[in-house]
């Protein structure tokens, strides 16, 4: 095994660094010569380095890059309460959390629609915390604001994009209740 490159170290450092998930653009500005392979190629040999002989890993996730715990050792690790824990979330931000990540780009009105209930507080709450943002403006009468996820929304949930989000036949199917299974007499 080769040495990894000084290009290769500098992205490790600024990796380990870091307390989010760094994009391939921040990346590169840490070397702007090197280019995008370059950078590219460098993460793909800091992935192979840290293999499987290490409670780490260097994941793209969040449309970024960063070193996380192994999933393997994340849950010791979590009930050692070594890792910092984001505070929980109410069942209706839970809610409206999903109906933005699935709707998105989406209006307040039409989140509110679909809860049967006013969102605006949870909404602001949501986007305090950072895990919404306006978007862009919608078409309609007076313009409203349309809401979508940040890159701290993959963050938390550990996905590399929105595609990652489960399909929502999937969640239905997932959510559904058990039936009891007949037992033989």
């Amino acid at each position: 095994m080769q040495p990894p490159s000084p290009l290769a170290k500098l992205l490790e450092a600024a990796l380990f660094a870091a307390s989010r998930p760094l994009t391939l653009d921040e990346l590169a500005s840490l070397e702007p010569e090197a280019g995008e392979a370059a950078v590219r190629a460098a993460l793909a040999a800091l992935q192979s380095a840290y293999g499987d002989e290490h409670g780490v890993e260097l994941v793209e996730i969040a449309e970024g890059w960063q070193f996380l715990t192994r999933r393997e050792y994340a849950e010791t690790i979590e009930r050692a309460q070594f890792a910092l824990r984001p505070r929980r979330l109410s069942p209706a931000a839970l809610e409206t959390l999903a109906i933005i990540a699935y709707r998105q780009p989406v209006g307040r009105l039409e989140v509110d629609e679909i809860r049967g209930v006013d969102s605006g507080a949870v909404m602001d709450k949501l986007v305090e915390r950072g895990l919404i943002e306006v978007v862009t403006r919608g078409e309609g009468l007076g313009r409203p604001l349309l809401y979508g996820t940040t890159p701290s929304f993959l963050e938390i949930l550990g996905l590399k994009d929105l595609e990652d989000l489960p399909r929502l036949e999937e969640l239905s199917v997932a959510l559904r209740r058990p039936t009891p299974v007949d037992e033989p007499e």
